[in-house]
């Protein structure tokens, strides 16, 4: 087994027992990355001398016996959208602000303050308003299962780098999927938290920055550092103290007996399922079964007039901003992302108070679905990767959001919810099962995906080998 096979709790248990360095794992993340990145593109910053730095440091701490966490050592990545003092943080566009950060983000600040290598930075499309990997200032992010598609976004280069085994670890946001979908579409995990759980700047409704690895336990690992307090999230929850390593550990099996799971299979709106993701689905539902759950079927919950007002609230919410640009730098953002904010110039203040009445509507439409049950289980998505240089399916800016009915939901009720892999289709496309659990549950969440982990059949290997 190479290094980039390792899981990051792997890498820990290696740094202890002096079995491997933390600067050999920083150089071959960057020997990884250097050698994929002519295919996929997956980074937007690769710092081979910072992260080198920061992996003898870690080093001398496992030498002296003193390391400040498990994750000591353990390489990581960071959406190009989390702020990393001394880099640019653009969003994906090219009319962002490219002035180096003067600080780190509390994502960022939490996983430097455990001892984590950062490699650099992830790719993302313009703002974040894509589930796609194409972006005006970083170009084309492809998928590296298949190369003509598309890795998802907007968390698309941390999807796509872990997949292709660069770290064991990412950072990515997600306000409509952009953890999941990624996670989905590159055959990875990711937990979407409860809105507040980890401390972000700056927040936002349904806006939350989730852990993105190729296990469980490794999200989980992950968790203990990022919940940690960050007085600069003026919406985040207080403080729990939770073990997270224990909620993805021990018999999580046995944690399924007696669980009510609602499986949605159609939840109202956007793309029908392929053939291949309700195989996967169904058959995921039949394994929680036979561990002892109940599995009741959940009717749909939203509709299109739903899913219009959350495209017209996005659409308004971006064009605000783009509007205090400077018109040679509004100029030169993606121009599919520009004719589909566009569209809300045509909006009156009316319009935009029942765009985000919809938004409500969504939101406690979504928790009454769960009510009744301990959790959902849900594709992740209606489709595998789509084409890499679509920004949406379809490239229509009339429909941006058919892709995300699964998934945006979670996001405007505050929900945690998980994206595991569940198959694979005939392609040989990863296919992704949402986990969703209530509000504040993302420890049962997590315990319900290591219980999936463990029953279902074993993951392909990795691309590349």
């Amino acid at each position: 087994m190479t290094i980039h096979d390792l899981t990051a709790r792997a890498l820990s248990l290696a740094f202890r027992k002096q079995e491997l360095s933390p600067v050999e794992a920083a150089q071959a993340a960057i020997a990884r990355a250097g050698s994929w990145e002519p295919k996929i593109n997956a980074m937007y910053v690769i710092d081979a001398d910072g992260a080198l730095a920061a992996a003898r440091a870690s080093e001398a701490r496992w030498r002296a016996g003193a390391p400040v966490s498990e994750l000591d050592g353990v390489p990581i990545t960071i959406k190009d959208n989390i702020a990393v003092k001394g880099f640019a943080t653009p969003v994906g566009t090219a009319s962002g602000d490219m002035t180096p950060g003067a600080t780190d983000a509390p994502p960022s600040a939490r996983v430097r303050e455990a001892g984590c290598v950062i490699i650099g930075k992830t790719t993302m499309p313009d703002y974040g308003m894509l589930v796609s990997g194409v972006s005006s200032l970083h170009g084309i992010t492809r998928n590296p299962w298949h190369l003509a598609r598309n890795p998802g976004g907007s968390s698309s280069g941390a999807g796509a780098s872990l997949a292709a085994g660069y770290t064991p670890l990412a950072l990515g946001t997600d306000i409509g999927g952009s953890v999941r979908l990624p996670a989905a579409y590159n055959g990875v995990f990711a937990l979407k938290p409860s809105l507040g759980r980890v401390p972000i700047h700056p927040p936002f409704l349904g806006r939350t920055t989730g852990p993105m690895t190729r296990t469980v336990a490794d999200a989980a690992l992950l968790l203990a550092a990022l919940t940690k307090p960050d007085s600069r999230d003026f919406m985040c929850l207080p403080y729990q103290e939770i073990d997270w390593p224990a909620a993805a550990g021990g018999n999580a099996v046995a944690a399924v007996k007696g669980k009510k799971l609602g499986l949605v299979l159609d939840i109202g709106a956007g793309l029908p399922l392929q053939a291949a993701v309700r195989d996967a689905v169904t058959a995921a539902a039949r394994l929680f079964e036979a561990a002892g759950a109940i599995v009741e079927p959940v009717a749909g919950f939203i509709d299109c007039e739903i899913m219009r007002g959350v495209d017209g609230f996005f659409q308004a919410r971006l064009l605000a901003d783009v509007e205090k640009l400077p018109d040679e730098r509004r100029a030169k953002a993606l121009p599919f992302i520009q004719a589909w904010c566009r569209r809300a110039s045509k909006l009156s203040a009316v319009d935009a108070a029942n765009n985000l009445q919809l938004v409500m509507t969504m939101r406690e439409n979504a928790v009454a679905a769960t009510t009744p049950y301990d959790f959902l289980i849900a594709p992740t998505s209606p489709i595998t990767a789509y084409g890499a240089e679509e920004a949406t399916p379809g490239n229509d800016p009339e429909r941006p959001f058919d892709h995300i009915t699964f998934t945006v939901p979670f996001n405007m009720s505050e929900q945690p919810a998980a994206s595991i892999c569940a198959g694979y289709d005939g392609d040989g496309m990863p296919i992704g099962l949402q986990i969703i659990g209530h509000r504040f549950d993302d420890a049962g969440v997590v315990r319900m995906a290591a219980a999936f982990e463990t029953m279902r059949e074993a993951p392909r290997p990795w691309p590349g080998g």
